[in-house]
C-alpha cells in the first residue's frame, strides 16, 4: 500500500475527529485561561468587570474556533498559508493608514466590534508561510544562499511594518520565531553564526547612534534600555514600571500574600497589572509556587506540541507545531524575563493570562491549527 493510501485510510472523517483531538493540549490551554481569569478578578478588586468576564467571553469564543479550526483539514491551511501571510501583510499596510492610535502607538484596526492587532495575527502567519515553503523546498536546496534570501525577505518585510507603528516587541519576536523557523527546517549553522556577529554590530551602532542625526531608535526605547540596565537611575520616572514590578515580585516570598491581598496591584501602585505586568500580581498573591506552578503549565504545553510534532510523519505539519509552539514559548517567555527585569520592558503580553482580545483569539487560532495538524496526521 502506498503511502497516500495509507495516509487516506488511516486519517479520521467526519464527527469521529473530535476523538483524536489533543484533548490534554485542550485542557492545559484552559486551565492556563483560568489562571488569567483568577489574577484579572482580583485586580479589579474582587470584580467580573471590567476584564474578567470579558476575558472569559473571549476564551469561550477562542476555544471554539480553535476546534473549528481543528476539524479543518490540514492540508487545508497548507494551501492558503500564502494567502494568509498577503492578508497579515495588507493589515498591516493598513495600519498605516487607518489604523487606530493608543499608548503613542498605532498597532490597531477598529472593526466596531473588536480591535484587532494585525502585528498578532503575522506571528502566526509568518509560521504557517514559512511551514509551507520548508515543506515545499526539497532538503537539498534549504541551505543554498538563493533559497535562504527568500525566507528572510518574507520576514523582514512584516518587521520593518511592526517596527514602524512602533512595536519593538512584537518585531523581536517576529525576528525569533522566523529565525527558529530556518533553523528547524535545517538551514546550515553559518547563517546563524553570521546572524549574530551582524547582531552584535547592530546593537554596537544603535548605541553610537544615540544623540545623532542617525539615531536609529526613538528616545523612548533608549529610555527603556537605560531603564534596563540602570532601573534605580530613575524609580519615579522610566524605571517605575521595572522598580514596582520587583517590589511584587519579592514581597510574595514562597507562597505569597494571599489571594487578593497583593499590595502593589490592590493600591495601585503597579502600572498595566491586568496586562503587561500581571504576571508580577500572581507571583506577590501566590509567591514563588504559584509562579513556578503557571511555568511548569506553559512548559507541559509546550512539550505536547514538541511530542505531536515528532509523531506527525508530514513535514509541513511538524513545522507549523514546532513553530507555533516556539511562538508561544516566546511570549511568555520574554514577558516573564521583562517583568523581573532580565530583559527591556518591551510590552509583550503574558499569553492567555493578560487581558487582551486579538492577542488570546489569534494565539487559540494558532493552536487549533496545531490540533488540525494533530487530528488529521496518518495513523
Amino acid at each position: 500500500m502506498s503511502y497516500l493510501e495509507y495516509t487516506v485510510k488511516t486519517v479520521p472523517t467526519g464527527p469521529r475527529k473530535i476523538l483524536y483531538v489533543n484533548w490534554p493540549l485542550a485542557l492545559l490551554l484552559t486551565a492556563v485561561a483560568c489562571v488569567g481569569f483568577l489574577m484579572l478578578y482580583s485586580v479589579a478588586g474582587g470584580s467580573y468587570t471590567p476584564w474578567t468576564a470579558a476575558q472569559m467571553k473571549r476564551f469561550a469564543v477562542g476555544f471554539v474556533l480553535m476546534m473549528s479550526v481543528a476539524m479543518v483539514p490540514i492540508w487545508f491551511w497548507r494551501n492558503i498559508s500564502a494567502v494568509a501571510y498577503a492578508v497579515s501583510l495588507g493589515l498591516l499596510i493598513a495600519v498605516e493608514f487607518f489604523g487606530s492610535i493608543g499608548m503613542g502607538a498605532q498597532r490597531w484596526i477598529d472593526l466596531g466590534f473588536m480591535r484587532l492587532q494585525p502585528s498578532e495575527l503575522m506571528k502566526i502567519t509568518l509560521v504557517m508561510l514559512l511551514a509551507g515553503y520548508y515543506d515545499w523546498l526539497p532538503l537539498g536546496r534549504t541551505s543554498r544562499p538563493l533559497w535562504v534570501i527568500i525566507p528572510v525577505i518574507l520576514i523582514m518585510v512584516p518587521v520593518y511594518l511592526v517596527l514602524k507603528q512602533p512595536d519593538l516587541g512584537t518585531s523581536i519576536l517576529l525576528i525569533a520565531a522566523g529565525g527558529i523557523m530556518m533553523f528547524l527546517a535545517g538551514v546550515h549553522w553559518a547563517y546563524f553564526a553570521a546572524v549574530a556577529a551582524a547582531g552584535i554590530g547592530l546593537v554596537t551602532a544603535v548605541f553610537k547612534s544615540r544623540d545623532t542625526d542617525w539615531q536609529l531608535l526613538a528616545n523612548y526605547q533608549f529610555r527603556r534600555i537605560d531603564t534596563f540596565l540602570d532601573p534605580s537611575s530613575d524609580p519615579l520616572g522610566a524605571g517605575y514600571h521595572i522598580t514596582q514590578s520587583k517590589i511584587a515580585l519579592g514581597s510574595g516570598g514562597w507562597t505569597g500574600r494571599g489571594f487578593m491581598q497583593g499590595t502593589q496591584s490592590r493600591l495601585n501602585f503597579l502600572p498595566e497589572k491586568h496586562t503587561d505586568f500581571i504576571f508580577t500580581t500572581l507571583a506577590e498573591e501566590f509567591g514563588f509556587i504559584g509562579a513556578f506552578s503557571l511555568l511548569g503549565l506553559y512548559a507541559l504545553i509546550i512539550i505536547f506540541c514538541i511530542a505531536s510534532a515528532l509523531a506527525n510523519r508530514d513535514r509541513f505539519s511538524s513545522l507549523l507545531t514546532l513553530g507555533i509552539a516556539a511562538t508561544f514559548f516566546l511570549f511568555f517567555a520574554v514577558n516573564m524575563s521583562m517583568v523581573m527585569g532580565l530583559a527591556p520592558v518591551v510590552g509583550v503580553p503574558l499569553p492567555l493570562v493578560s487581558y487582551g482580545g486579538s492577542a488570546m483569539l489569534i494565539l487559540l487560532l494558532g493552536f487549533g491549527m496545531v490540533q488540525s495538524a494533530h487530528v488529521h496526521r496518518p495513523r
